[in-house]
């Protein structure tokens, strides 16, 4: 596995977008901060999260993204200006890969201890950001979908800090997860294997089951 570190720690606080004629709350817009944040069993504190049925609770109270993946968006929007915290992620992490990453794995990252649970599903609010409905589309095939954790063990993270694997499980990959989540191909046995897991979220083991269910 590839050394990791933490390179930036990013915070959002409320804003309403006219979104198609609407008005929509969101705490997308995440920005670098300078001092450390903390990461507490259901968010991260003083980050906003307006959507609780997708975004934190204790599954999924801290969003991490690769900062490897930003080249591969940069070509595809070279006129967009590409802050830290652009995916909506808490966390930038340099050497993270999702295809390295088991549901499950245990990290130590600063103070805080984390387990990883699933890939990130991209919501709309990600147009937001891009302004651009092809968004969505890119996020789902490019592979890269970034790791939601749980949090075990809270404590500060700042940039700098490293993020050490303490404990691997023998489970699927967070790559593996988002491919059959979006594949047109049934795979039962990963899929079987998948929504056994008992370390997965409940939200991904439901979509899981209602893209597959009827099948397996």
């Amino acid at each position: 596995m590839n050394t990791m570190k933490i390179i930036s720690t990013n915070i959002g606080k409320s804003r309403v977008i006219n979104w198609k004629g609407k008005e929509v709350e969101t705490g997308i817009f995440k920005f670098p901060v300078d001092e450390p944040v903390f990461l507490g069993t259901e968010d991260v504190e003083n980050d906003n999260v307006i959507d609780r049925r997708y975004h934190g609770g204790v599954d999924k109270a801290c969003y991490l993204y690769s900062a490897d993946h930003y080249k591969y968006w940069q070509n595809l929007y070279p006129n967009l200006e590409m802050p830290w915290g652009i995916f909506g992620e808490n966390l930038t992490v340099e050497g993270l890969h999702e295809a390295e990453v088991n549901i499950g794995d245990i990290f130590k990252i600063g103070e805080a201890v984390v387990q990883a649970t699933q890939p990130r599903q991209p919501c709309f609010k990600l147009e937001f950001r891009f302004n651009d409905v092809q968004i969505i589309r890119q996020f789902i095939d490019s592979g890269f979908a970034g790791v939601y954790v749980r949090v075990i063990e809270k404590g500060n993270v700042k940039a700098g800090d490293s993020m050490v694997l303490i404990e691997r499980k023998d489970s699927l990959s967070i790559q593996k997860i988002y491919e059959l989540i979006y594949t047109d191909k049934l795979q039962k046995e990963a899929v079987l294997k998948a929504v056994n897991d008992p370390f997965i979220t409940a939200s991904c083991r439901r979509d899981l089951l209602k893209r597959w269910g009827s099948e397996i």
